[in-house]
Protein backbone atom coordinates (compact mmCIF):
# COMPACT_ATOMS: atom_id res chain seq x y z
CA UNK A 1 0.00 0.00 0.00
CA UNK A 2 2.17 2.86 -1.70
CA UNK A 3 0.59 6.59 -0.29
CA UNK A 4 0.20 9.03 -3.23
CA UNK A 5 2.50 11.51 -1.78
CA UNK A 6 5.30 8.76 -1.32
CA UNK A 7 9.38 9.86 -2.82
CA UNK A 8 9.73 7.93 -6.01
CA UNK A 9 12.28 6.13 -4.31
CA UNK A 10 10.31 4.83 -1.37
CA UNK A 11 7.24 4.29 -3.95
CA UNK A 12 9.87 2.00 -5.35
CA UNK A 13 10.66 0.25 -2.30
CA UNK A 14 7.35 -0.59 -1.52
CA UNK A 15 6.25 -1.70 -5.26
CA UNK A 16 5.05 -5.35 -5.78
CA UNK A 17 7.87 -5.49 -8.03
CA UNK A 18 10.75 -4.85 -6.05
CA UNK A 19 8.73 -7.33 -3.41
CA UNK A 20 8.53 -9.98 -5.50
CA UNK A 21 11.98 -9.10 -7.24
CA UNK A 22 12.93 -9.86 -3.83
CA UNK A 23 11.56 -13.17 -2.97
CA UNK A 24 12.71 -14.38 -5.92
CA UNK A 25 16.35 -13.40 -4.58
CA UNK A 26 15.51 -15.07 -1.37
CA UNK A 27 14.33 -18.07 -3.40
CA UNK A 28 17.69 -18.26 -5.74
CA UNK A 29 20.19 -18.00 -3.05
CA UNK A 30 18.14 -20.78 -0.77
CA UNK A 31 18.29 -22.79 -3.77
CA UNK A 32 22.59 -22.13 -4.02
CA UNK A 33 22.81 -23.27 -0.67
CA UNK A 34 21.03 -26.53 -0.92
CA UNK A 35 23.08 -27.01 -4.49
CA UNK A 36 26.46 -26.42 -2.59
CA UNK A 37 25.22 -29.42 0.11
CA UNK A 38 23.99 -31.86 -2.70
CA UNK A 39 20.29 -31.21 -2.16
CA UNK A 40 19.70 -29.58 -5.52
CA UNK A 41 21.63 -30.17 -9.13
CA UNK A 42 24.40 -28.15 -9.97
CA UNK A 43 22.79 -28.48 -13.51
CA UNK A 44 19.64 -26.79 -12.39
CA UNK A 45 21.07 -23.54 -11.20
CA UNK A 46 21.11 -22.28 -14.60
CA UNK A 47 17.59 -22.00 -15.31
CA UNK A 48 16.33 -20.76 -11.61
CA UNK A 49 18.93 -18.03 -11.73
CA UNK A 50 17.21 -17.13 -15.27
CA UNK A 51 13.50 -17.19 -13.38
CA UNK A 52 11.28 -13.76 -13.50
CA UNK A 53 8.31 -12.84 -11.68
CA UNK A 54 5.26 -10.70 -13.59
CA UNK A 55 3.58 -9.16 -10.88
CA UNK A 56 0.13 -9.02 -13.02
CA UNK A 57 0.54 -13.19 -13.36
CA UNK A 58 1.05 -13.37 -9.61
CA UNK A 59 -2.54 -11.04 -9.18
CA UNK A 60 -4.14 -13.47 -11.59
CA UNK A 61 -3.06 -16.80 -9.25
CA UNK A 62 -3.73 -14.88 -6.47
CA UNK A 63 -7.75 -14.32 -7.07
CA UNK A 64 -7.94 -17.99 -7.33
CA UNK A 65 -5.65 -19.87 -4.57
CA UNK A 66 -6.14 -16.87 -2.34
CA UNK A 67 -2.37 -17.01 -0.78
CA UNK A 68 0.34 -14.38 -1.99
CA UNK A 69 3.24 -17.19 -1.66
CA UNK A 70 1.80 -19.58 -3.68
CA UNK A 71 0.73 -17.26 -6.36
CA UNK A 72 4.63 -16.05 -6.62
CA UNK A 73 5.72 -19.82 -6.47
CA UNK A 74 3.57 -20.66 -9.06
CA UNK A 75 4.13 -17.48 -11.22
CA UNK A 76 8.23 -17.99 -10.99
CA UNK A 77 7.19 -21.89 -11.56
CA UNK A 78 6.29 -21.29 -14.78
CA UNK A 79 9.00 -18.90 -16.25
CA UNK A 80 11.43 -21.93 -15.01
CA UNK A 81 10.07 -24.84 -16.10
CA UNK A 82 10.73 -28.55 -15.05
CA UNK A 83 11.51 -30.24 -13.80
CA UNK A 84 14.51 -27.07 -12.19
CA UNK A 85 11.28 -25.31 -10.74
CA UNK A 86 10.68 -28.69 -8.12
CA UNK A 87 13.94 -27.00 -6.43
CA UNK A 88 11.95 -24.09 -5.16
CA UNK A 89 11.38 -23.35 -1.72
CA UNK A 90 12.49 -26.47 -0.74
CA UNK A 91 11.80 -27.11 3.04
CA UNK A 92 10.56 -22.73 3.18
CA UNK A 93 7.83 -21.82 5.13
CA UNK A 94 6.03 -18.63 2.95
CA UNK A 95 7.48 -16.29 6.33
CA UNK A 96 11.42 -17.81 5.78
CA UNK A 97 10.70 -15.75 2.10
CA UNK A 98 8.44 -12.78 2.96
CA UNK A 99 10.23 -12.02 6.33
CA UNK A 100 13.75 -12.10 4.77
CA UNK A 101 12.69 -9.90 2.38
CA UNK A 102 10.76 -7.43 4.57
CA UNK A 103 13.55 -6.82 6.24
CA UNK A 104 15.79 -5.53 2.99
CA UNK A 105 12.92 -3.66 2.51
CA UNK A 106 13.10 -1.66 5.52
CA UNK A 107 16.57 -1.32 5.34
CA UNK A 108 16.57 -0.10 1.77
CA UNK A 109 13.91 2.33 3.22
CA UNK A 110 16.03 3.55 6.18
CA UNK A 111 18.95 4.36 3.56
CA UNK A 112 17.00 6.06 1.90
CA UNK A 113 15.69 8.14 4.72
CA UNK A 114 18.42 8.55 6.36
CA UNK A 115 20.06 10.16 3.72
CA UNK A 116 17.17 12.43 3.67
CA UNK A 117 17.64 13.45 7.57
CA UNK A 118 21.35 13.76 6.64
CA UNK A 119 20.99 16.36 3.99
CA UNK A 120 18.00 17.72 6.08
CA UNK A 121 20.85 18.15 9.09
CA UNK A 122 22.65 19.65 6.81
CA UNK A 123 20.67 22.49 6.28
CA UNK A 124 19.94 23.01 9.84
CA UNK A 125 23.29 23.12 10.24
CA UNK A 126 24.34 25.99 7.78
CA UNK A 127 20.97 27.75 8.92
CA UNK A 128 22.11 27.80 12.27
CA UNK A 129 25.74 28.97 11.89
CA UNK A 130 24.01 32.06 8.99
CA UNK A 131 22.30 33.13 12.38
CA UNK A 132 24.91 32.48 14.85
CA UNK A 133 24.94 35.81 16.26
CA UNK A 134 21.36 36.87 15.40
CA UNK A 135 20.03 38.00 18.86
CA UNK A 136 16.02 37.09 19.94
CA UNK A 137 14.30 36.03 22.59
CA UNK A 138 14.24 33.07 24.34
CA UNK A 139 10.54 31.77 25.24
CA UNK A 140 9.38 29.23 27.92
CA UNK A 141 5.80 28.74 28.63
CA UNK A 142 5.46 30.34 25.33
CA UNK A 143 6.60 33.96 27.78
CA UNK A 144 9.59 35.61 27.38
CA UNK A 145 12.49 34.59 29.40
CA UNK A 146 15.95 35.55 28.30
CA UNK A 147 17.91 36.46 25.63
CA UNK A 148 19.30 33.80 22.90
CA UNK A 149 20.25 33.73 19.43
CA UNK A 150 18.66 31.65 16.72
CA UNK A 151 21.53 29.98 15.63
CA UNK A 152 21.64 28.93 19.31
CA UNK A 153 17.79 27.61 18.74
CA UNK A 154 18.63 25.95 15.47
CA UNK A 155 21.44 24.22 17.33
CA UNK A 156 19.28 22.85 19.00
CA UNK A 157 17.21 21.48 16.04
CA UNK A 158 20.94 20.26 14.92
CA UNK A 159 21.84 18.20 17.88
CA UNK A 160 17.74 16.05 17.99
CA UNK A 161 18.40 15.35 13.97
CA UNK A 162 22.11 13.86 14.90
CA UNK A 163 20.38 11.99 18.10
CA UNK A 164 17.25 11.03 15.38
CA UNK A 165 20.12 9.97 12.81
CA UNK A 166 21.77 7.38 15.42
CA UNK A 167 18.65 6.19 16.80
CA UNK A 168 17.41 5.19 13.08
CA UNK A 169 20.62 3.55 12.32
CA UNK A 170 20.34 1.15 15.30
CA UNK A 171 17.05 0.14 14.62
CA UNK A 172 18.14 -0.22 11.05
CA UNK A 173 20.91 -2.64 11.98
CA UNK A 174 18.12 -4.78 14.63
CA UNK A 175 15.37 -4.79 12.41
CA UNK A 176 17.87 -6.20 8.81
CA UNK A 177 17.39 -9.74 10.15
CA UNK A 178 16.41 -12.65 8.35
CA UNK A 179 15.28 -16.36 9.18
CA UNK A 180 15.03 -19.63 7.21
CA UNK A 181 14.27 -21.70 9.89
CA UNK A 182 11.49 -23.48 8.24
CA UNK A 183 7.82 -24.16 10.22
CA UNK A 184 7.71 -22.97 13.73
CA UNK A 185 11.85 -22.51 13.71
CA UNK A 186 13.16 -25.44 14.51
CA UNK A 187 15.00 -26.40 11.07
CA UNK A 188 13.35 -29.21 10.85
CA UNK A 189 13.12 -28.85 6.78
CA UNK A 190 15.73 -26.18 6.20
CA UNK A 191 19.75 -27.09 7.37
CA UNK A 192 20.65 -24.08 9.04
CA UNK A 193 23.54 -23.77 6.63
CA UNK A 194 20.91 -22.80 3.86
CA UNK A 195 19.63 -20.05 6.27
CA UNK A 196 23.58 -18.46 7.16
CA UNK A 197 24.88 -18.56 3.63
CA UNK A 198 21.42 -16.69 2.36
CA UNK A 199 21.61 -14.26 4.90
CA UNK A 200 24.92 -14.04 4.62
CA UNK A 201 24.66 -13.41 1.28
CA UNK A 202 21.48 -10.48 1.69
CA UNK A 203 23.83 -8.62 4.77
CA UNK A 204 21.59 -9.49 7.04
CA UNK A 205 21.78 -11.07 10.64
CA UNK A 206 20.17 -14.12 11.43
CA UNK A 207 17.93 -14.37 13.91
CA UNK A 208 19.16 -16.60 16.32
CA UNK A 209 15.95 -18.37 17.78
CA UNK A 210 13.07 -17.55 15.49
CA UNK A 211 9.62 -18.41 15.55
CA UNK A 212 7.86 -19.28 12.28
CA UNK A 213 8.36 -15.51 11.91
CA UNK A 214 11.06 -13.18 13.19
CA UNK A 215 9.90 -11.44 16.51
CA UNK A 216 8.17 -8.25 15.85
CA UNK A 217 10.08 -6.58 18.99
CA UNK A 218 12.14 -5.79 16.15
CA UNK A 219 9.52 -4.39 14.17
CA UNK A 220 8.45 -2.15 17.12
CA UNK A 221 11.38 -0.69 17.48
CA UNK A 222 12.16 0.54 13.91
CA UNK A 223 8.68 1.88 13.96
CA UNK A 224 9.12 3.42 17.28
CA UNK A 225 11.87 5.10 15.59
CA UNK A 226 10.48 6.46 12.59
CA UNK A 227 8.04 7.60 14.79
CA UNK A 228 10.48 9.36 17.50
CA UNK A 229 12.03 11.00 14.24
CA UNK A 230 9.12 12.31 13.30
CA UNK A 231 8.20 13.59 16.49
CA UNK A 232 11.47 15.62 16.11
CA UNK A 233 11.24 17.00 13.33
CA UNK A 234 7.41 17.93 14.07
CA UNK A 235 9.28 19.67 16.86
CA UNK A 236 10.95 21.97 14.57
CA UNK A 237 7.76 22.51 12.35
CA UNK A 238 5.86 23.75 15.01
CA UNK A 239 8.76 26.21 16.17
CA UNK A 240 8.52 27.44 12.78
CA UNK A 241 4.80 27.69 12.99
CA UNK A 242 4.63 29.77 16.29
CA UNK A 243 7.69 32.10 15.07
CA UNK A 244 5.72 32.72 11.93
CA UNK A 245 2.35 34.12 14.46
CA UNK A 246 1.22 37.26 13.29
CA UNK A 247 2.13 38.81 16.63
CA UNK A 248 5.51 37.25 16.42
CA UNK A 249 6.85 37.34 12.92
CA UNK A 250 10.40 36.23 13.45
CA UNK A 251 10.38 33.37 10.66
CA UNK A 252 8.43 32.52 8.30
CA UNK A 253 8.12 29.35 5.79
CA UNK A 254 8.82 30.04 2.23
CA UNK A 255 5.93 31.40 0.10
CA UNK A 256 5.73 30.78 -3.59
CA UNK A 257 5.10 34.48 -5.58
CA UNK A 258 1.52 32.83 -6.48
CA UNK A 259 0.94 31.10 -3.72
CA UNK A 260 -2.68 31.62 -1.80
CA UNK A 261 -3.52 31.45 1.45
CA UNK A 262 -6.68 31.57 1.86
CA UNK A 263 -9.60 31.92 -0.45
CA UNK A 264 -11.56 34.67 1.45
CA UNK A 265 -8.65 36.94 2.66
CA UNK A 266 -5.96 37.49 0.60
CA UNK A 267 -3.53 38.77 3.25
CA UNK A 268 -2.86 35.63 4.87
CA UNK A 269 0.41 33.52 4.70
CA UNK A 270 -0.50 30.29 6.79
CA UNK A 271 2.17 28.11 7.67
CA UNK A 272 1.21 25.49 5.34
CA UNK A 273 3.86 23.26 4.94
CA UNK A 274 4.85 22.68 8.78
CA UNK A 275 1.29 22.73 9.63
CA UNK A 276 0.95 19.50 6.88
CA UNK A 277 4.47 18.42 8.58
CA UNK A 278 2.92 18.36 12.30
CA UNK A 279 -0.48 16.39 11.10
CA UNK A 280 1.98 13.77 9.44
CA UNK A 281 3.44 13.01 12.89
CA UNK A 282 0.66 12.13 14.61
CA UNK A 283 -0.13 9.81 12.01
CA UNK A 284 3.25 7.69 12.30
CA UNK A 285 2.69 7.77 16.23
CA UNK A 286 -0.60 5.98 15.59
CA UNK A 287 1.65 3.75 13.24
CA UNK A 288 3.73 3.00 16.15
CA UNK A 289 1.35 1.86 18.25
CA UNK A 290 0.11 -0.78 15.75
CA UNK A 291 3.51 -1.96 15.57
CA UNK A 292 4.04 -2.41 19.34
CA UNK A 293 0.69 -4.49 19.08
CA UNK A 294 2.04 -6.36 16.36
CA UNK A 295 4.57 -8.05 18.92
CA UNK A 296 2.51 -10.06 20.65
CA UNK A 297 1.51 -13.11 18.60
CA UNK A 298 -0.37 -16.32 19.24
CA UNK A 299 2.71 -19.18 20.14
CA UNK A 300 4.55 -19.54 17.09
CA UNK A 301 2.94 -17.01 14.85
CA UNK A 302 -0.22 -15.59 13.54
CA UNK A 303 -1.16 -13.54 10.73
CA UNK A 304 -2.77 -10.59 12.80
CA UNK A 305 0.10 -8.53 12.23
CA UNK A 306 0.75 -8.94 8.41
CA UNK A 307 -2.34 -7.33 7.79
CA UNK A 308 -1.75 -4.37 9.44
CA UNK A 309 2.11 -4.31 8.38
CA UNK A 310 1.28 -4.24 4.70
CA UNK A 311 -0.46 -0.69 5.62
CA UNK A 312 1.72 0.65 8.22
CA UNK A 313 5.59 0.05 7.56
CA UNK A 314 5.18 1.19 3.45
CA UNK A 315 3.21 4.69 5.19
CA UNK A 316 5.15 5.03 7.88
CA UNK A 317 8.75 5.20 5.64
CA UNK A 318 6.73 7.51 2.84
CA UNK A 319 5.40 9.85 5.72
CA UNK A 320 9.06 10.33 7.21
CA UNK A 321 11.32 10.33 4.19
CA UNK A 322 8.48 13.22 2.87
CA UNK A 323 8.60 14.55 5.93
CA UNK A 324 12.42 15.26 6.10
CA UNK A 325 12.65 16.29 2.18
CA UNK A 326 9.50 18.78 3.07
CA UNK A 327 10.92 20.19 6.71
CA UNK A 328 14.45 20.71 4.74
CA UNK A 329 12.67 22.73 1.67
CA UNK A 330 11.22 25.04 4.99
CA UNK A 331 14.41 25.76 6.20
CA UNK A 332 16.14 25.95 3.19
CA UNK A 333 13.62 28.38 2.10
CA UNK A 334 13.24 30.06 5.67
CA UNK A 335 12.71 33.52 6.57
CA UNK A 336 13.81 35.36 9.13
CA UNK A 337 13.43 38.86 10.34
CA UNK A 338 16.00 39.77 12.73
CA UNK A 339 14.79 43.16 13.17
CA UNK A 340 11.24 41.80 14.29
CA UNK A 341 13.18 39.79 16.65
CA UNK A 342 14.91 42.79 18.51
CA UNK A 343 12.15 44.37 18.63
CA UNK A 344 10.22 41.57 20.23
CA UNK A 345 13.23 41.02 22.74
CA UNK A 346 12.63 44.87 23.25
CA UNK A 347 9.04 44.24 24.77
CA UNK A 348 8.18 45.72 28.05
CA UNK A 349 11.08 48.03 27.80
CA UNK A 350 13.87 45.06 28.23
CA UNK A 351 11.87 42.89 31.26
CA UNK A 352 13.97 39.75 29.49
CA UNK A 353 16.57 41.53 31.60
CA UNK A 354 14.75 40.74 34.74
CA UNK A 355 17.09 38.05 36.30
CA UNK A 356 20.42 40.34 35.64
CA UNK A 357 18.27 43.15 37.54
CA UNK A 358 17.80 40.83 40.88
CA UNK A 359 20.95 39.54 41.12
CA UNK A 360 22.97 43.20 40.91
CA UNK A 361 20.60 44.25 43.49
CA UNK A 362 21.36 40.96 45.38
CA UNK A 363 24.73 41.55 44.97
CA UNK A 364 24.77 45.42 45.92
CA UNK A 365 23.61 43.62 49.50
CA UNK A 366 19.74 43.63 49.54
CA UNK A 367 17.74 41.08 50.03
CA UNK A 368 16.69 38.69 47.45
CA UNK A 369 12.96 38.88 48.47
CA UNK A 370 13.18 42.84 48.40
CA UNK A 371 15.00 42.45 45.13
CA UNK A 372 12.45 40.44 43.49
CA UNK A 373 9.57 42.82 44.95
CA UNK A 374 10.88 45.44 43.34
CA UNK A 375 11.91 43.92 40.07
CA UNK A 376 9.02 42.06 39.59
CA UNK A 377 6.86 45.39 40.40
CA UNK A 378 8.59 47.24 37.59
CA UNK A 379 8.09 44.26 35.12
CA UNK A 380 4.59 43.93 35.58
CA UNK A 381 4.05 47.25 35.65
CA UNK A 382 5.47 47.33 32.00
CA UNK A 383 3.71 45.02 30.56
CA UNK A 384 0.90 46.32 31.31
CA UNK A 385 2.04 49.35 30.04
CA UNK A 386 2.84 51.88 32.96
CA UNK A 387 6.55 52.67 31.10
CA UNK A 388 9.31 50.41 30.30
CA UNK A 389 11.07 48.16 32.39
CA UNK A 390 14.19 49.81 32.46
CA UNK A 391 12.54 53.26 33.25
CA UNK A 392 10.39 52.00 36.02
CA UNK A 393 13.99 50.60 37.86
CA UNK A 394 15.54 53.72 37.49
CA UNK A 395 12.76 55.82 38.70
CA UNK A 396 13.15 53.61 41.87
CA UNK A 397 15.38 55.66 44.61
CA UNK A 398 17.10 52.01 45.95
CA UNK A 399 17.73 50.90 42.53
CA UNK A 400 19.61 53.77 41.30
CA UNK A 401 21.59 54.59 43.85
CA UNK A 402 22.04 50.65 44.51
CA UNK A 403 22.95 49.67 40.62
CA UNK A 404 21.96 52.89 38.67
CA UNK A 405 26.15 52.87 37.10
CA UNK A 406 25.52 49.85 36.29
CA UNK A 407 21.85 49.81 34.10
CA UNK A 408 23.81 49.50 30.44
CA UNK A 409 25.76 46.41 31.96
CA UNK A 410 22.25 44.71 32.87
CA UNK A 411 20.72 45.92 29.79
CA UNK A 412 23.07 44.25 27.82
CA UNK A 413 22.44 40.92 26.09
CA UNK A 414 26.47 40.09 26.02
CA UNK A 415 26.44 38.54 29.05
CA UNK A 416 23.17 36.06 28.45
CA UNK A 417 25.30 35.21 25.24
CA UNK A 418 28.86 34.73 26.02
CA UNK A 419 28.94 31.14 26.14
CA UNK A 420 26.57 30.47 22.75
CA UNK A 421 29.79 29.46 21.13
CA UNK A 422 29.72 26.37 23.21
CA UNK A 423 26.79 24.97 21.41
CA UNK A 424 28.62 25.20 18.36
CA UNK A 425 31.88 23.65 19.11
CA UNK A 426 29.99 20.89 20.33
CA UNK A 427 28.28 20.14 17.27
CA UNK A 428 31.52 20.76 15.31
CA UNK A 429 29.39 23.42 13.04
CA UNK A 430 31.97 26.10 12.09
CA UNK A 431 34.68 23.77 11.09
CA UNK A 432 31.47 21.15 9.60
CA UNK A 433 29.87 24.16 7.50
CA UNK A 434 33.28 25.63 6.37
CA UNK A 435 34.59 22.50 5.20
CA UNK A 436 31.00 22.25 3.04
CA UNK A 437 31.39 25.53 1.55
Amino acid sequence: MIPRYAPARIQEIWSDRHRFDLWLRVEILACEAWSSLGRVPAEALPRIRAATVDPQRVAEIEARVGHDVVAFLTAVSESVGQPEARYLHLGLTSSDVVDTAFALQLRESADVILEDLRQLRGTAAALAVRHRGTIMVGRTHGIHAEPITFGFKVAGWVAELDRTIARLEQATAEVATGKLSGPVGTHSSVDPRVEEYVCSALGLRVDPVSTQVVGRDRHAAFMSALATAAASMERIALEVRHLQRSEVGEALEPFGDEQKGSSAMPHKRNPVLTERICGLARVVRGHALTAQENVALWHERDISHSSAERVIFPDACCLVDFMATELGRVLAGLEVHPTRMLQNLELGGGIVYSQAALLALVESGLSREDAYRIVQSAAHRALRGDGGFRANLQADPEVAARIGERMDEIFSPARFLRHVDLAFERLGLTVEVNAGA
